[in-house]
C-alpha cells in the first residue's frame, strides 16, 4: 500500500488489495469520555486554507512573515470585488488544501475548538468542475488530488491530535457522484439540455432506467455499465467509472432516476440526488431487524473502516441519513463502531444529518444507534431568530425539555444527542434565500452575533461553529455558494473581497468565542448541566415575574437561563436588543441559592461588568438583578 503523492499505480483498486495488518498502527487515539464536552468546528475544505497566507500565527503561535496572501483589513478590503465576477468564482474549485488546514490547527486550538469536522475529502468525479464540496465521490479509497494526498490527511489528523483536537470526517453512504448516464428515451420525460439538444430528464416514477454506461474522465458515457474490463479499457483507472472495483457491480445502484418529491416514500429512499447516483443498500423493510445489507453496503463499510485505520479519525458525520433505510444506517453504525472498538476507540462518534424534525430524528437515533443528530430544522431556525428577537424564548428552550416526544426519563437526553449550529453550508431550511447570520442586513446580524454564539455555546447540545463565523462572514444570496466564502481569500473572499485571508486572532468575534469556550471548558455545568429558561421582571415586585416573551411580534429583552449540575447553578443571559443595554430581575433556583449569596459576573461582552457582584434577594423565591449589554451575553456564578 502506498500513501505517497499521486502514486496511483500503488493505490488499492480493490478492497482485496488492502493489507489490514500493515495498515494497523500500534496505538490509536482514544475517544473522548463525553462528546457533549466538545466544541465542534465545521469547515469546507476547498474554502478554508490553501497554505499560502502570511501575517497569521502558526501552530506554535509565532507570526508567519512568509507567504503570498496578506490579511484582510476592514473596511479597506471589504466589498472591493466586482459582485458578478466574485459570485461566479464561488461556483468552482478554489484551492483549499489539507496542508492548509494542518497549518491552522493552532488557530483553531486558540479559538477553543476541540473537534474538527471536515467536509468530504474523497476523490470526486473528474469531469465535474462544481464538486468542490466533496459530495460526489468517484473513488471511496482515495483523497481528491485538489485537496492533497492520503499522507496529507494523516498529517492533519496527527497534528490535530497533538494539539488535543479530534477529527470527524464527513462521509457519504447514500449516493456516489455522477458516475454513469442513463440511456436516452424520447418518450420518457423528454427534455432539452443547455445547448438545446434533445435529452431525457430521468425522474423517479417507481421504475428503473437503462444505463448508457460509466462516465469517463471527460463526462462521456463511454464504458459499459458493470465491472470494468482492463483489456478493453486499460485507461479507466483512476479517473473513469467508480472505485474500488467492488462498486462497479450493476446491482450496486437503484437506477431509478432523480428524486422529484422529497417527502414521498419510497421515492426519497431510492431516488438519485439530482445527478448524484443512489446506492442500493438492500431491500426495503419496515422492520430494521429484518434488513439484509447489500453487497454495496458491505463494500462501503469496509471502505470507511479503511479510513479509520489509516488516518486515526475519531468519528464520521453521515450525509443524508433521511434518504437511507434505517436498517442500512443501523448496520453501518454497528459495523463501524465494532471496528473502532478493536482500535481502542470505545466512543467513536457517529452523527447523522437527519432532516425532518425532532420526532423523526429521535426515532432515527433510536432505531439506528447513531450518537447524535444534525440538521434538525427547528433548532438552527430558533437559534438564529431568537437571538435577533423574532422567536419566542420558550419555543427554543422547549426543544430540549422532557416531553412525550422523547419518552426519556432524563431531560438532558437532547443535550447528548443533538449537534447545534445556526449557520451551515447549505441551509436547506431557507430554500433559495440563503444567508449567513451576519448576511441578514435587515436585522443587523453582526450586532446580534455575540448573543447567538452565547446561546449556541452555552445551551444544551453539542455546539458546532461553522467556519468563518468567528470572522463575521456575511455571505448571502440565492445559492449555496454564498455560504461558502474562502477564509484564504482568493477570488471569493468574504465581505465580497479578494486576495485577502481571514485568520485574524484579534477579531472581536474570534476573541469572544475564545473567551466563552475557555469558560465552558472550566465549568462543567456549562457543558453537561440541565437548563431552565428563567422568569424575569422589570421591577422585581411580587406577581410581576414571567417568562420573557415577544411583544408586538418581537422580543427586545434579557433572555436568561440557568445551567444546573451537581447542585451548582450558573446563570446566563443574552440581550436580544442590539441597540441598548437591558436590565431585569431574574429568578433562580430556591433550593440551590441562599438569600445571603452573591453572584459574581464571570463573563460579559462588556468587560467592565466582569467581577461585579449582585446579591440574591427573596423575590419570586430567589432572584437577582442583572444587566446585559446591547446584543450581548453574560455569565454569573
Amino acid at each position: 500500500m502506498s500513501i505517497d503523492p499521486r502514486g496511483h499505480d500503488q493505490l488499492e483498486r480493490s478492497l482485496s488489495e488492502i493489507d489490514w495488518v500493515a495498515l494497523r498502527r500500534e496505538a490509536y487515539t482514544p475517544s473522548p469520555a463525553a462528546w457533549e464536552d466538545q466544541v465542534l468546528y465545521f469547515l469546507m475544505l476547498d474554502r478554508f486554507s490553501d497554505g499560502k497566507e502570511k501575517g497569521y500565527r502558526d501552530n506554535a503561535g509565532n507570526l508567519v512573515a512568509l507567504g503570498e496572501t496578506p490579511p484582510f483589513r476592514f473596511p479597506d478590503d471589504a466589498y472591493t470585488a466586482d459582485r458578478a465576477v466574485w459570485a461566479d468564482a464561488g461556483d468552482e474549485w478554489l484551492g483549499g488544501k489539507l496542508r492548509g488546514v494542518t497549518s491552522k490547527i493552532g488557530y483553531l486550538k486558540r479559538l477553543g475548538v476541540t473537534t474538527l469536522w471536515i467536509s468530504p475529502v474523497f476523490k470526486q468525479v473528474a469531469s465535474d468542475r462544481h464538486s468542490y464540496h466533496g459530495y460526489g465521490i468517484q473513488n471511496f479509497l482515495d483523497v481528491d488530488p485538489h485537496f492533497g494526498t492520503r499522507q496529507d490527511l494523516i498529517d492533519l489528523v496527527n497534528t490535530a491530535h497533538v494539539h488535543g483536537i479530534r477529527v470527524i470526517l464527513d462521509i457519504i453512504l447514500n449516493h456516489a457522484g455522477d458516475v454513469f448516464a442513463y440511456r436516452y428515451n424520447s418518450e420518457r420525460y423528454p427534455a432539452r439540455d443547455a445547448a438545446g439538444d434533445a435529452c431525457m430528464d430521468p425522474r423517479w416514477d417507481g421504475g428503473t432506467y437503462p444505463v448508457a454506461g460509466w462516465h469517463n474522465a471527460f463526462g462521456e458515457a463511454s464504458i459499459p455499465f458493470g465491472p470494468v474490463i482492463p483489456a478493453s479499457h486499460p485507461h479507466a483507472w483512476p479517473n473513469d467509472a467508480i472505485w474500488p472495483l467492488e462498486m462497479q457491480a450493476v446491482e450496486n445502484f437503484t437506477t431509478k432516476g432523480r428524486i422529484n418529491n422529497w417527502d414521498h416514500a419510497p421515492e426519497y429512499l431510492e431516488g438519485d440526488f439530482a445527478t448524484l447516483k443512489d446506492i442500493n443498500h438492500g431491500p426495503h423493510s419496515d422492520n430494521p431487524d429484518d434488513f439484509h445489507p447489500s453487497f454495496a453496503l458491505n463494500t462501503l463499510c469496509e471502505a470507511y473502516k479503511f479510513w479509520i485505520a489509516l488516518a486515526d479519525v475519531d468519528g464520521f458525520r453521515i450525509d443524508t441519513v433521511k434518504h437511507m433505510e434505517p436498517g442500512a444506517t443501523r448496520y453501518f453504525a454497528s459495523v463501524v463502531k465494532e471496528f473502532a472498538q478493536t482500535l481502542g476507540k470505545e466512543n467513536f462518534f457517529l452523527v447523522g444529518e437527519i432532516t425532518g424534525g425532532r420526532d423523526y430524528a429521535w426515532k432515527t437515533l433510536e432505531l439506528t444507534g447513531l450518537d447524535a443528530a444534525l440538521g434538525i430544522d427547528d433548532i438552527p431556525d430558533k437559534l438564529d431568530y431568537l437571538a435577533k428577537g423574532w422567536r419566542e424564548p420558550a419555543d427554543y428552550f422547549g426543544l430540549f425539555r422532557n416531553s412525550a416526544l422523547e419518552r426519556k426519563s432524563s431531560h438532558v437526553w437532547f443535550g447528548k444527542h443533538v449537534v447545534t449550529l445556526f449557520d451551515d453550508h447549505d441551509q436547506v431550511r431557507k430554500g433559495n434565500d440563503k444567508g449567513r447570520f451576519c448576511g441578514d442586513k435587515a436585522n443587523n446580524g453582526y450586532a446580534h452575533l455575540k448573543a447567538v454564539l452565547g446561546l449556541n455555546l452555552c445551551t444544551m447540545g453539542i455546539p458546532c461553529i461553522y467556519y468563518g463565523s468567528e470572522q463575521a462572514f456575511d455571505g448571502a444570496g440565492n445559492n449555496d455558494r454564498f455560504l461558502r466564502e474562502c477564509m484564504f481569500g482568493g477570488a471569493f473572499g468574504s465581505l465580497q473581497s479578494s486576495g485577502r485571508h481571514f485568520f485574524n486572532e484579534d477579531h472581536e468575534i474570534y476573541r469572544f468565542i475564545a473567551e466563552v469556550t475557555a469558560l465552558r471548558d472550566k465549568y462543567l455545568p456549562l457543558r453537561r448541566g440541565r437548563q431552565y429558561l428563567r422568569e424575569i421582571s422589570a421591577s422585581g415586585v411580587p406577581g410581576s415575574f414571567g417568562l420573557p416573551r415577544m411583544v408586538g411580534g418581537r422580543i427586545r429583552s434579557v433572555v436568561p437561563w440557568s445551567r444546573i449540575f451537581a447542585n451548582q447553578e450558573m446563570l446566563l443571559a443574552i440581550n436580544t436588543d442590539a441597540e441598548q443595554e437591558r436590565a431585569a430581575w431574574v429568578t433562580l433556583d430556591a433550593t440551590v441559592q441562599a438569600t445571603t449569596a452573591l453572584l459574581t459576573c464571570l463573563y460579559s461582552s462588556d468587560p467592565a461588568q466582569i467581577g461585579a457582584t449582585t446579591p440574591v434577594a427573596a423575590r419570586n423565591g430567589r432572584a437577582v438583578n442583572i444587566s446585559v449589554p446591547a446584543g450581548g451575553f453574560v455569565v454569573y456564578r
